[in-house]
């Protein structure tokens, strides 16, 4: 009797399309099931600018809306260093009402249908809770490391031409431009990062006074040499004082830079700040060089979580968008109950020149779910371990070897930034 009534329930409920003059219900809806903390005026007029309302979808209930979901077009890097297009899926939610009614999987369902229907052969997330979707098909690819790095005990070995750089503090929004050109040239570089379409610059500028909590303003350090922006810093100073002096703490927002001197020149200058003995990173690379910098790694506080999730949306078309380390030919038996297009048998042949992935009645060498196909798409987890962990199997000797090397990748994987 009771499933009959969630069922009843259920029934009343509409999944469409969002409009324009709806987004502000689907948007208080979206914060409430977050806990309902009240975002700044600033970061509600920034994510609706951005917010691509004809890829947004919304479920409703009478008036009420009890469901949201969104999806960004973005370009993401891949090994080998192509821009692939893929579907940022964002703003997921479901009213705490509507639990347990299946409109997270409707809306799943719908938007992998969409994506498909987009050409976009990729669908990738950052989740609030890293178990809700695997059963969608989505896969752990990109770890993102975390440091709080004692700077009053830690100490840097700079590489030659550091002293050459020239280091100046800069407005934030002055130099957005000077700053994302810098951006814009590491992005082929690394897989998982994202080739920033305008506005989502201004996503990292975004500092609203209410919520510094007691830390300075966004500032900005551009690095340069013979006149030419080669690298930036953005970060915020947080002011301590205890019995001993002072003891601030220095909040890394973002740092890039194109060559070794320059990096290491930012660091080093977050590294010296006045009046500071800690430097809390939130989001780097598992394999950041400052790592071989520093003269303590113990000191530094390491940690690393999970932060992007793939979805292959096309199989053959995401396995054909990127390169391999050495030459692969692999026949793939692929278990996809979600999107069931992809099930079945797939030959994989390619190299660091390009690759072709079709349907094949051969024999398969190795058998997964396109979950783990996800997590190994952009070299940052092997299917060797996976394979340990028995989520793939081994059907002819040598294929795991094989496959897993040719879908490593040189550097780790980086989502730079949420969405």
């Amino acid at each position: 009797m009771g499933t009959e009534a969630r069922d009843t329930r259920a029934d009343r409920t509409e999944l469409r399309v969002l409009r324009r003059d709806e987004w502000n219900t689907w948007y208080d809806s979206l914060i409430t099931a977050f806990g309902g903390l009240l975002e700044s005026p600033e970061e509600r007029e920034l994510w609706s600018g951005l917010t691509e309302i004809d890829r947004s979808i919304g479920v409703w209930d009478g008036e009420a809306c009890v469901g949201t979901a969104g999806a960004f077009g973005f370009r993401i890097t891949v090994p080998g260093g192509a821009s692939v297009p893929a579907a940022g899926v964002t703003m997921v939610s479901v009213a705490a009402t509507h639990r347990r009614r299946g409109l997270l999987t409707s809306m799943m369902r719908r938007q992998l249908d969409d994506v498909r229907s987009w050409g976009e052969p990729l669908a990738v997330l950052t989740a609030s809770e890293p178990a809700i979707y695997g059963r969608f098909g989505y896969g752990i690819a990109t770890l993102r490391g975390s440091a709080e790095i004692d700077t009053a005990r830690v100490r840097l070995t700079v590489p030659p031409g550091t002293d050459d750089v020239r280091l100046r503090y800069a407005d934030p929004a002055a130099v957005r431009e000077l700053c994302e050109a810098v951006y814009a040239r590491r992005v082929a570089g690394r897989p998982g990062m994202l080739a920033r379409r305008p506005g989502w610059e201004n996503l990292l500028l975004l500092d609203p006074p209410s919520e510094r909590e007691g830390s300075s303003p966004l500032q900005c350090v551009l690095a340069e040499r013979d006149g030419e922006v080669v690298g930036y810093t953005r970060y915020f100073v947080k002011p301590e004082w205890d019995g001993s002096g002072p003891n601030g703490e220095v909040l890394l927002r973002d740092l890039e830079a194109l060559d070794p001197a320059a990096y290491a020149a930012l660091w080093r200058f977050l590294f010296d700040i006045d009046l500071t003995s800690k430097l809390s990173v939130r989001s780097r690379p598992v394999d950041d060089a400052w790592q071989h910098l520093v003269s303590d790694i113990r000191r530094c506080g390491l940690r690393q979580q999970d932060s992007l999730h793939v979805r292959l949306v096309d199989l053959g078309a995401a396995l054909e968008a990127r390169t391999y380390q050495t030459p692969v030919d692999v026949v793939f038996e692929v278990e996809d109950v979600f999107c069931p297009w992809n099930a079945g048998r797939w030959r994989l042949t390619g190299d660091a020149k390009g690759a072709s992935c079709e349907r094949t009645e051969d024999p398969a060498d190795l058998a997964l779910s396109v979950r783990e196909l996800g997590a190994a798409y952009l070299g940052g987890f092997s299917l060797a371990s996976l394979a340990d962990a028995g989520r793939v199997r081994e059907l002819r000797t040598g294929a795991l070897a094989e496959a897993s090397l040719a879908f490593g990748s040189t550097v780790a994987p980086w989502l730079p930034h949420g969405f």
